[in-house]
């Protein structure tokens, strides 16, 4: 009988006493997405993070001023200060409109306003929310920082 008691008491889920200094799932926070401002004379795009070492490292540049030109018709793209690093990352991607990359062999920065094919050595750091068609009109220095998340 000791032993069937014994058992029963080491299956049953913990007690209210050993739980109470954990917090439940409610409770616990969770991490926020990094989310970016680029500002040109008059327009402002918001863009988000993807969770990866090259958007990191992007982040840990910002803030920064950049000229963007235009490529291809494509996407408008800028020379970053140092090489991101691309730990992790696929080999290539096929971006769409609206994707921010880091091309890696020529080390700039790429922000697509239309889609294009796969591209090898392109690496995504996270994509612009709401409209892009006003991004196919800047050919000007933009400013590049991070926003803060509320506290």
């Amino acid at each position: 009988m000791l032993a069937v008691a014994v058992l029963a008491a080491a299956c049953s889920g913990p007690t209210s006493d050993a739980s109470a200094g954990e917090p439940s799932r409610s409770e616990q926070t969770v991490d926020e997405p990094m989310k970016i401002r680029i500002i040109a004379a008059d327009q402002t795009f918001t863009a988000v993070l993807d969770d990866s070492e090259a958007a990191r490292d992007l982040a840990a540049l910002l803030p920064i001023e950049l000229t963007l030109s235009d490529y291809n018709r494509t996407e408008k793209i800028a020379d970053l200060p140092r090489a991101l690093s691309t730990a992790g990352a696929p080999e290539g991607v096929a971006p769409v409109a609206g994707d921010i990359a880091y091309y890696a062999p020529w080390g700039n920065l790429a922000i697509f306003y239309r889609d294009f094919g796969y591209s090898r050595g392109l690496v995504r750091l996270g994509r612009l929310e709401g409209h892009i068609e006003a991004l196919a009109k800047i050919d000007a220095p933009v400013r590049i920082e991070l926003i803060r998340p509320r506290t």
